[in-house]
């Protein structure tokens, strides 16, 4: 899938989240990258195979009103 050099991160990787970006749409809160991995404005995941992995903001954070 992936022709860059060196190769992107496969979708099943731990760093897949380093993938180039093939598509960006911040107004729908989407980006789809090079190993096929979408991600989530909120963090959240759908990898190629179907797989959810759920929003992995860090914890413990608050920003002001």
């Amino acid at each position: 899938m992936c022709q860059h050099q060196p190769p992107c991160p496969s979708a099943d990787s731990a760093d897949r989240e380093s993938a180039r970006l093939v598509a960006h749409h911040p107004e729908q809160g989407w980006s789809l990258l090079c190993n096929g991995v979408v991600l989530f404005e909120d963090t959240g995941e759908l990898l190629p195979d179907g797989q959810i992995i759920a929003p992995h903001r860090p914890a413990g954070l608050i920003t002001a009103a």
